[in-house]
């Protein structure tokens, strides 16, 4: 399955706080997460594609800046965020 814009716009519905709100915290995460989910299943198919997994790596460090920012700002939001995604275990 493709990172396609029906997609995002499926991940951003989830997890948007009010109906106009696409650019917030959880959903920068959420999306992120998708991006990562995404990315990781296609390295595993091609195990020598070192330009996406040079990105991986990038997506992963901006979703642990977000988490860490959302975990300062909100906690219990950063928790149930946490649990819905399952990033951490």
């Amino acid at each position: 399955m493709a990172f396609t814009k029906q997609t995002k716009q499926g991940v951003v519905t989830k997890y948007q706080a009010h109906p106009t709100d696409c650019g917030s915290t959880a959903v920068q995460i959420a999306l992120v997460t998708e991006r990562i989910n995404y990315i990781s299943s296609h390295l595993k198919t091609h195990t020598k594609d070192y330009a996406g997994e040079r990105g991986l790596m990038i997506l992963v460090g901006q979703r642990k800046r977000l988490l860490s920012y959302l975990k300062q700002k909100d906690f219990a939001h950063y928790q149930k965020l946490i649990k819905q995604l399952e990033v951490r275990k």
